[in-house]
């Protein structure tokens, strides 16, 4: 028996599963009638299955929103749970984060979105849904239009994902937000979703944080951002890029005309590279938002992407951040000057050289 916060009032397991003998769920002092269809289909998918149903829903599937976060509803319990909410109309957002899904319950949830037209909102990250998890979700993608912002992070994906979902991108036109953060995605997943990204005209934003997305895949993926003239907001950090994918990077936003924010830190990117980033940032007219912190790029990374948005009079950037980079009294003096240019500038670092005092 799986885990759930349901006690019913009278049942008593026998030969043919869970039967209810009354029409009332108790909940400690809370009843929950038993009258609408979607209910009765709830448990009797619940009876079929072998799994106690959960209150929780219960109470809560007529709200807007339905947040069943660590519930431990396993494969089975979210198979039975799948069955009402695919006619659920009242459920616009919903949230099954961490409950062991697996595979299985995550093809149940991929299916029942396909005939639910309501739910606009999926968070089913850290459910260990693996590769056929993602292919039962790009399946989904292909199929339905009504998805907009899909939490896919902490699911075990390899490389073997990026075929299905990078296909469901290519043709999904109604998708604005993914999160594929903290997977296992690598150099060959770069290659697929780089043409997908070249392709899509719907996405807004987009992480792939803590993947392991390097080499030639992390210069195609930076290709395929130059290309797409729709994401607003990126998340590429933690992949270890390197060199030759932050010079891509760096056309990219010499290219790009709509891009807002991109999170690159933690890649592996040094001073060369930073160069790089500063050549497009001296044209780039829409970034807002550049997070460079972490990366060996030095003292001299950072003045020059500084000195290039000092020479850029139509730079958007409000947030540069080089948090863990320690910079020299050259470059604060270049900061306050930037400052004077562009007055709502803010930028971060790991502090100024020469400042830290010993302990008497």
């Amino acid at each position: 028996m799986q885990s759930s916060d349901f006690t019913p009032s009278t049942s008593r397991f026998t030969n043919g599963g869970l039967h209810y003998e009354a029409r009332l769920l108790a909940h400690g002092d809370e009843e929950v009638a038993l009258e609408s269809p979607e209910k009765t289909s709830y448990l009797k998918a619940c009876e079929a299955l072998h799994v106690v149903p959960a209150s929780h829903y219960l109470r809560h599937m007529k709200d807007a929103e339905l947040n069943m976060m660590h519930r431990g509803l396993g494969p089975q319990g979210t198979r039975a749970l799948a069955v009402p909410l695919a006619t659920n109309t009242s459920i616009l957002r919903l949230n099954l984060r961490d409950n062991a899904m697996e595979g299985l319950g995550g093809a149940a949830i991929a299916k029942m979105l396909t005939e639910n037209i309501y739910i606009a909102e999926v968070d089913v990250s850290n459910n260990n849904l693996g590769d056929h998890g993602a292919s039962a979700f790009g399946g989904m993608l292909e199929e339905t239009g009504y998805l907009k912002s899909l939490n896919l992070s902490e699911n075990g994906f390899t490389n073997v994902a990026a075929k299905p979902l990078g296909q469901a991108l290519v043709v999904n036109s109604e998708l604005l937000h993914l999160d594929l953060s903290r997977n296992a995605l690598g150099e060959r997943s770069g290659h697929i979703l780089g043409y997908s990204l070249s392709e899509n005209t719907r996405l807004r934003s987009l992480s792939l944080a803590w993947n392991s997305i390097r080499g030639r895949g992390a210069v195609m993926l930076a290709n395929g951002l130059a290309a797409n003239m729709f994401l607003k907001s990126v998340d590429l950090s933690s992949n270890g890029f390197g060199k030759e994918a932050a010079a891509a990077l760096g056309q990219a936003l010499k290219d790009n005309y709509v891009l807002e924010e991109l999170n690159v830190s933690n890649n592996l990117i040094h001073t060369e590279g930073a160069i790089h980033f500063a050549t497009g940032l001296k044209v780039n007219r829409t970034i807002k938002s550049l997070n460079i912190s972490r990366n060996p790029i030095q003292n001299a990374g950072c003045y020059g992407i500084l000195k290039s948005i000092r020479d850029n009079p139509d730079s958007a950037i409000e947030d540069l951040d080089f948090s863990g980079i320690p910079v020299s009294q050259d470059f604060e003096d270049l900061h306050a000057r930037v400052k004077g240019i562009h007055s709502a500038l803010t930028v971060h670092h790991g502090g100024r050289f020469g400042t830290l005092k010993a302990f008497p």
